[in-house]
């Protein structure tokens, strides 16, 4: 009964696997960076990320980091980036290494705002946004408009990869190139080191190796030379950066666990 219980729910809630991951790896729905629930009922005040990305509005963006950390034009970019690429990415990555349920993130139907001053922004999908699921899903004989059905694993990571990155995040990295002086390097890192973040603070809520998990996403992606999973102090894995997010540049200086740079 629990079992039918469970699919009833994942079929009617297409990012439930998503949300409980949330909900286990921060112990609470009220996110710093992502609207309660994902998805978004009144897009009042929201911002399509389209505009981000064809860089009508990214100068807000890029002023709101300015002021938030008193940074550099080229500092202000690479931590909004960072931020921005942590909070985006998450909801596909969970989804992908908790059912291997992935909202694709088109930048149509995703949304974002700067008006919550804890985090930087806050990031928002779309009720009509596009589930990619595999054949064994629920949700793949669901009928339901919004749900892509991959043929297989390896599609279904394309399909992550090219939602994420070439549709989304590719063109809004060239977008701050054309304002700022800024290596595709430099910030496809912190794309690195924010996708193997988010599952290893998950990790206790994920099925499977975390190893394995963390590899098979930066390798779709076309990251894994950016960062390395190293054992900790004790003994736990750790993520290590092969490039810096420019932090240690800002006014007071700031060396993030598993930067480049070391601490003298």
């Amino acid at each position: 009964m629990t079992a039918l219980i469970n699919q009833s729910t994942q079929t009617v809630a297409p990012l439930a696997p998503v949300t409980a991951t949330l909900r286990a790896m921060f112990g609470t729905d009220d996110l710093p960076g992502l609207a309660p629930g994902l998805l978004v009922d009144d897009e009042y005040r929201w911002l399509s990320a389209r505009h981000l990305v064809d860089g009508s509005r990214l100068p807000e963006l890029l002023d709101a980091a300015k002021n938030r950390w008193q940074a550099s034009p080229h500092a202000a970019a690479a931590l909004a980036w960072k931020s921005y690429t942590y909070w985006l990415a998450l909801p596909a990555v969970l989804g992908w290494a908790s059912a291997r349920r992935v909202p694709l993130l088109d930048a149509d139907d995703v949304l974002v705002h700067f008006e919550d001053h804890r985090p930087l922004l806050t990031i928002g999908l779309r009720r009509s946004v596009t589930v990619a699921v595999l054949p064994s899903d629920p949700l793949a004989l669901s009928g339901l408009p919004n749900v892509r059905v991959a043929a297989d694993e390896a599609d279904l990571l394309r399909m992550l990869r090219v939602s994420l990155l070439d549709r989304h995040l590719a063109p809004l990295l060239e977008a701050i190139q054309d304002r700022v002086r800024l290596g595709g390097r430099t910030l496809l890192g912190s794309l690195a080191s924010g996708v193997a973040y988010g599952v290893l603070r998950a990790a206790d809520a994920l099925p499977g190796s975390t190893l394995q998990n963390v590899g098979a996403l930066l390798t779709a992606l076309d990251v894994d030379d950016l960062v390395e999973l190293v054992p900790g102090p004790a003994g736990e894995l750790t993520v290590q950066r092969k490039t810096c997010c420019l932090a240690f540049t800002l006014p007071t200086p700031k060396v993030c666990s598993g930067c480049c740079i070391r601490p003298s």
